[in-house]
């Protein structure tokens, strides 16, 4: 794990051990949004139809946003919606008047804006919504969070580039509460404020258009000369991930108020599985914060769900560029997400999955469920739902029934170890 064995943050001044901090997570459509809470998130993030910065995810309508928060509710947790584009002239009016109401009546509990104009709009016409500023306003210092907590927001989005000790600062000063990103995709650009995508393919990223030009692989010219041979790996600016997962600990006695996921484009497994190790390394903190060990087994879990390698951002120095950018030869999770159980039969030992991944008999997998339940055993017994015998699961979203070596419960996943 790149950057990650480094010394313990270097921050001064008292400490703000929390009661408890919010867990965040990404939910990129109504399934996501379940799966993200059932397995520990204390609030998710999604988008809706419009005003985010997320256009090409599987986004939210109204209808979907209410039953998104009546199921939130059953878990005592809430939804916040992102609203965070950079608004033109034909972005605001009465549409965006309707459109923050509307939130408002479905029951969402924040909206995440960075626009002024959405800010001041959704003061002024739908009073219940709390504003949290998008880290798209890239704050880093304690004098901002002051002006904006005089505008009437409740909670602050930092920077991704926000240092441990920056963070203890902006405590020290404004009493308010402060959200961070620790898990997740960063950006080349800073706080995602990028312009390459417009120039590239004319689509803007601060209107919910990226096209993630900076993961792309270039060729690199000096006076029309090739700076690389023709048979070297091509160069990119896509950025690892950050996981914070070692420092928890300080995490929590600096202040950070909301632990932030990344990740409303990424898969079921991926907000699960790192939902549930944060969930149980924070649970197991507060329930003996002198004496708190980390598992390795947490650390195991993020790593079956990392797409890229991973590091510590910012928090703890300016990371350079072996620190920041990742490789052709950094490879990805050696797992795949293989099945969701929806039901399990005490009498005969089967559960009842939804294939998402091409299994067969004979192959080791390993279920999952909230809390760190965990097993692993080997394919045996595989069958349609008419209880015919099956020699393979071919076919995604089917229904099948397959003997566990434990029991389990609907929602534990099932994943199988890529060779």
């Amino acid at each position: 794990m790149s950057n990650m064995t480094k010394t313990t943050p270097r921050y001064k001044g008292k400490r703000h051990r929390l009661e408890r901090p919010e867990l965040l997570a990404p939910a990129g459509n109504l399934e996501k949004l379940k799966f993200a809470i059932h397995y520990g998130a204390d609030a998710v993030y999604i988008g809706g139809q419009k005003y985010g910065l997320r256009s090409n995810a599987d986004n939210f309508s109204f209808e979907e946003m209410r039953e998104g928060v009546e199921f939130a509710n059953r878990y005592g947790a809430k939804v916040f919606v992102a609203t965070n584009i950079y608004a033109h002239n034909e972005d605001i009016g009465d549409e965006l008047e309707h459109y923050l109401r509307k939130l408002e009546e479905v029951g969402i509990a924040a909206i995440i804006a960075a626009d002024p104009i959405i800010i001041e709009t959704a003061q002024r016409v739908a009073p219940k919504l709390e504003v949290h500023l998008s880290t798209q306003q890239s704050t880093m210092n304690w004098q901002t969070v002051q002006f904006w907590k005089e505008e009437g927001l409740p909670r602050v989005v930092l920077a991704r580039e926000t240092s441990f000790q920056e963070i203890a600062e902006i405590k020290e000063h404004v009493d308010i509460e402060i959200e961070a990103f620790i898990h997740g995709a960063m950006c080349s650009s800073y706080s995602g404020r990028c312009v390459l995508s417009n120039h590239f393919t004319d689509r803007d990223s601060n209107r919910g258009g990226c096209c993630q030009s900076c993961r792309w692989k270039y060729d690199l010219f000096l006076d029309d000369a090739p700076m690389y041979e023709e048979e070297a790996d091509q160069f990119t600016m896509g950025s690892k991930d950050l996981c914070m997962i070692q420092y928890l600990p300080e995490l929590i006695e600096v202040g950070v108020d909301s632990f932030k996921i990344e990740g409303r484009m990424k898969s079921i497994h991926y907000v699960a599985t790192v939902v549930n190790a944060y969930r149980q390394a924070i649970d197991a903190y507060f329930a003996d914060p002198d004496n708190f060990e980390l598992k390795q087994e947490w650390i195991d879990e993020v790593h079956k769900a990392a797409n890229r390698p991973l590091n510590t951002g910012f928090f703890l120095d300016t990371p350079g560029a072996e620190d920041h950018i990742y490789g052709p030869e950094d490879k990805a999770a050696p797992y795949d997400f293989a099945a969701v159980v929806l039901d399990y039969d005490d009498a005969s030992g089967f559960a009842t999955i939804q294939q998402r991944n091409h299994f067969r008999p004979g192959q080791e997998v390993e279920f999952v469920g909230p809390g760190g339940r965990f097993f692993k055993q080997t394919v045996t017994e595989l069958q349609d739902t008419d209880g015919n015998a099956l020699d393979a699961a071919r076919h995604p979203m089917q229904h099948l029934r397959i003997r566990t070596l434990k029991p389990v419960k609907p929602m534990d996943m099932m994943r199988k170890k890529i060779k």
